[in-house]
């Protein structure tokens, strides 16, 4: 298959039909979210302490779900209309922006404590319009993400590059903006398990000093790339899932009865009643 930049802008791309089953397919629900628990490593964020983070290109908020469950805080921002709307639909808990990133930010200095990227940053090196010049996009996005992230701050970008060219210029376009860091590989010896991230720092924070984490290596991996995924017609919910160690169930029983709750005090007249079967775990189908 041709990379999806290479078929239309993403606000094209992403249509109410591509947006919808990107967004119930089982494989690709799996893959952003172990990616997005990877970058949450990788931001190496205080222990216990809920961070203000930026979803840059947050989509459906299939990311933005992880950062919620991690007891984050998260702005999320996208070009596609299509996405948004679905993220809107189901209830995300950040708040949603409907913004070309390519034409940079206007946040106050220091704003987030950190900054995540999933699948992302390769459409800023399309030309897609005449207008459009991939290094001065890439240069007014870093630029002014590095001014709204506070001192110390990281920023991780898994990203899907075309080629070598690609890598450079983008984070030539980043350390000109003022950033430290650079790329982490997953896996490198693994052509489909192999990840990359681009892992930056926005200065030092005072008495510390950011070094590059290590990629992981081995044979296990989050799988192919996204252009080998073959969509499904049906969801496989995976949200009754534990996740890693302790931490609890995604969205059970008591998430449900208090999202309920919530939206009968907002008068929503289309909330089921509760019963013995909310929230029941239910049989997968084939």
């Amino acid at each position: 298959m041709s990379r999806p930049e290479h078929t239309a802008p993403p606000e094209i791309f992403y249509n109410d039909d591509e947006a919808a089953k990107y967004t119930q397919n089982s494989r690709i629900i799996d893959i952003q979210s172990r990616l997005t628990y990877r970058a949450l490593e990788l931001l190496a964020l205080p222990e216990g302490k809920p961070a203000f983070l930026l979803d840059v290109g947050c989509g459906s908020g299939l990311s933005g779900e992880v950062l919620e469950e991690e007891g984050h805080v998260w702005v999320g921002v996208d070009i596609a209309p299509a996405m948004l709307d679905i993220a809107a639909a189901r209830e995300v808990e950040g708040d949603l922006f409907l913004h070309d990133i390519g034409h940079g930010f206007g946040y106050r200095p220091g704003t987030f404590d950190g900054a995540i990227s999933i699948s992302v940053i390769q459409w800023l090196c399309n030309a897609d319009k005449k207008c459009n010049n991939p290094y001065k996009r890439l240069t007014r996005f870093f630029s002014t993400l590095y001014t709204a992230l506070s001192r110390g701050a990281r920023a991780v970008f898994q990203f899907y590059p075309e080629n070598d060219t690609q890598v450079q210029m983008i984070t030539a376009a980043a350390l000109k903006a003022g950033f430290q860091g650079g790329i982490v590989v997953d896996y490198p010896n693994s052509a489909k398990a192999r990840k990359t991230y681009l892992c930056l720092f926005a200065g030092q924070r005072d008495g510390q000093t950011q070094a590059l984490p290590q990629g992981l290596s081995g044979e296990e991996g989050l799988g192919g790339e996204q252009d080998s995924v073959a969509y499904e017609g049906r969801r496989v919910d995976d949200r009754q899932r534990v996740r890693k160690g302790n931490r609890k169930a995604i969205k059970d029983k008591d998430w449900i009865l208090n999202k309920k709750e919530q939206m009968r005090k907002k008068g929503d007249k289309k909330v089921a009643n509760d019963s013995k079967y909310t929230g029941r775990k239910r049989k997968p189908k084939f």
